[in-house]
């Protein structure tokens, strides 16, 4: 599963795929940036080989910065609550399938996700209501 999170932790594309290679990076990386409408300062992504090669097609070398020890945690903890739902599913049956279920959730992941750590109680309740309406309106008008 390839994953692309911005500094503030939100899922901006999430891609299943088989190999972890060149061609998945490239596939990956230009949906992101056409899906962007713009080119961020910098890419950082973990030590995998697949992405200085996918850069070096893409032109986006000098951007790159293969994480440290620290740099890849936000992606790496965004990844949880999909891994704790695939245990409880018993794994995904197919690749289609995984595919779906993650683009759903990180998109309600991103309606709901606060950083709760930086503001007061009584704020994010009212994130947390705001949300709420937000999403009974959305699932409202897709039934």
């Amino acid at each position: 599963m390839w994953r692309a999170v911005d500094k503030e932790g939100e899922v901006l594309d999430v891609l299943v795929q088989k190999r972890r290679n060149k061609d998945a990076a490239l596939k990956l990386l230009r949906k992101l940036l056409k899906n962007q409408g713009y080119l961020p300062d910098a890419i950082v992504t973990d030590g995998l080989k697949s992405y200085p090669a996918a850069m070096k097609i893409l032109g986006c070398q000098k951007r790159h910065k293969p994480g440290r020890l620290h740099d890849n945690n936000r992606v790496e903890n965004s990844h949880l609550p999909v891994r704790r739902r695939e245990r409880k599913m018993q794994r995904f049956k197919s690749q289609g399938q995984a595919q779906r279920f993650v683009s759903t959730h990180s998109a309600i992941y991103n309606t709901f996700n606060i950083e709760r750590h930086l503001i007061s109680r009584k704020t994010m309740r009212k994130y947390r209501s705001a949300a709420m309406a937000e999403w009974l309106t959305a699932s409202a008008t897709a039934a």
